[in-house]
């Protein structure tokens, strides 16, 4: 009785797992699957981030998986961008467990994982700060209209986080809500209603990429590793 009660709150959890991510706008923003979502922990974590982010009061318009075309004929892959009357807030996602090491000057951080484990990855605010310089050329703003939010999953701990520029903020996916809505309580207005929405019109021309479009993507970061 015991081992079906259980197999029934499973299932049942399943259930209302997929009817949130059908409910939620990131299935059409993104073209991705349920089964396709939950099995990559890269889209999974900008799918938690986008369904926390839609559920923000105000004016506000979200895109995922921007490949903006650059000058040298690459493109820059954006996670998450929501418009709203405060700016354009830019999002770099980690869904990464383990203890996290790294600072705002430092090229590459680490991630140190039970079993003694380490792993580098590239600065992540440096990566945010190239997607914006992009997003920033193209949109021809000014960088006090951009802020830059570095999310790693709850199930990380960050550690020895030194970042300096005030609108650049590093944290835990599960503290995203409250910091968001602080911002936009706090933040001057920059944009106006027609100027989110004329913004989302053009970068939304650069989502739902064909595989062609990411395979170079992947093609030009792993030339640029090496």
């Amino acid at each position: 009785m015991g081992v079906l009660f259980l197999f029934l709150l499973i299932i049942l959890a399943g259930m209302l797992a997929k009817k949130q991510y059908n409910d939620s706008g990131y299935k059409d923003a993104s073209g991705h699957s349920y089964y396709d979502t939950m099995t990559d922990p890269g889209r999974k974590g900008e799918y938690l981030i986008y369904r926390d982010l839609e559920r923000l009061d105000g004016q506000h318009k979200l895109l995922t998986n921007v490949y903006l075309p650059k000058g040298d004929g690459t493109t820059a892959e954006i996670d998450l961008i929501m418009i709203s009357e405060t700016g354009i807030y830019v999002f770099e996602s980690k869904n990464f467990s383990g203890w996290i090491f790294g600072d705002e000057s430092s090229k590459f951080w680490t991630q140190s994982l039970k079993g003694g484990k380490k792993f580098r990855f590239y600065n992540p605010i440096w990566q945010n700060k190239k997607h914006i310089s992009v997003l920033q050329k193209h949109l021809e703003l000014g960088s006090e209209v951009f802020r830059s939010y570095i999310i790693f999953s709850e199930r990380c701990e960050l550690k020895k986080m030194f970042v300096r520029s005030p609108n650049v903020k590093v944290m835990n996916r599960n503290v995203l809500i409250r910091e968001m809505k602080q911002d936009m309580n706090t933040l001057a207005i920059r944009l106006t209603d027609l100027e989110i929405n004329q913004i989302y019109n053009e970068l939304s021309q650069y989502t739902l990429a064909d595989a062609a479009t990411k395979q170079a993507h992947i093609d030009a970061a792993m030339r640029w590793r090496n």
